[in-house]
């Protein structure tokens, strides 16, 4: 009896499975999709190179209210504005001993372009309008420095009816410099804090 061909298919071999490598590093990717692999990758930050750094090396970059800033607090320019026996102390921390200069603090005699108003002496009331017209006219931003006992408070005429008890009920003061004369270095003293206090202010737009 003749024995024909079989029917059965005939399948080809196949390969056994190799499990594929997990990548070894902190971020394990996965390896199913290995197509999707290189867009899981983690970019690589490089930090960029401004242009101007090449163009011009060794320049700095600040902000520019830190640059006003410091112009502002370096050129001062006070209102020669003394009223009473504390204008006398004034005047000496610009002499040759005290040397306001070299702060670049130069002294003014017209609101137009100061900035800095010292109230140096007793403020009566009758005074008063005169020092709120000037603060006016001061451009901004502005500051006000209240030197002596007088015009913080009134001084030892506090109990006087005609005597302003304050510089500050009529324009706002920054800096307090205490004493009844206050010394240059008092003076001296107040217009670095106010140096300080421009420094810390920056961002804002002045009064």
């Amino acid at each position: 009896m003749a024995v024909g061909p079989t029917t059965e298919p005939i399948t080809a071999p196949v390969a056994p499975a190799v499990p594929a490598e997990a990548p070894s590093g902190p971020l394990a990717l996965p390896t199913e999709h290995p197509r999707e692999a290189p867009r899981l990758t983690p970019v690589e930050l490089a930090p960029g190179k401004a242009l101007y750094t090449a163009v011009l090396p060794g320049v700095m970059q600040v902000p520019a209210d830190l640059l006003l800033a410091m112009g502002r607090k370096s050129s001062l320019w006070p209102m020669t504005f003394g009223l009473a026996c504390c204008a006398i102390e004034m005047i000496a921390t610009y002499m040759s001993h005290y040397d306001l200069d070299r702060f670049g603090i130069v002294p003014w005699p017209s609101p137009r372009q100061s900035d800095v108003m010292i109230v140096a002496g007793t403020v009566t009331k009758k005074m008063a309008p005169a020092v709120k017209l000037l603060y006016e006219q001061m451009p901004n931003p502005k500051w006000v420095i209240s030197m002596g006992a007088c015009a913080t408070n009134g001084g030892p005429y506090s109990r006087y009816d005609r005597v302003l008890q304050g510089v500050d009920n009529v324009v706002p003061v920054d800096i307090y410099v205490p004493g009844c004369p206050p010394r240059p270095e008092a003076l001296l003293d107040g217009i670095l804090a106010l140096q300080d206090l421009i420094m810390e202010e920056r961002k804002s737009v002045g009064r």
